[in-house]
């Protein structure tokens, strides 16, 4: 009974959060616009990722079993 009413408690609590626009804190500005642009980047443009970042995943290139090539650096344990 206790371990349910801790779950539910805890579910309730994390089900309560805020989801809103970021924006600097009151007497705060955003960083230096980058050296050479030429306009100051937003928060989200700031807080969007690279591709480089988070690349995509890698799909498998392999569609059927082939035999491996013979590798001179494959030696069995000593």
């Amino acid at each position: 009974m206790r371990l349910s009413l801790t779950l539910a408690a805890l579910l309730a609590l994390a089900a309560c959060g805020q989801k809103t626009a970021l924006e600097p804190v009151e007497g705060t500005a955003l960083p230096p616009a980058p050296y050479g642009a030429e306009a100051q980047p937003t928060s989200e443009e700031l807080l969007a990722l690279p591709p480089t970042a988070a690349p995509d995943r890698s799909v498998e290139l392999r569609t059927r079993s082939e035999e491996r090539e013979d590798d001179p650096f494959d030696l069995p344990p000593e």
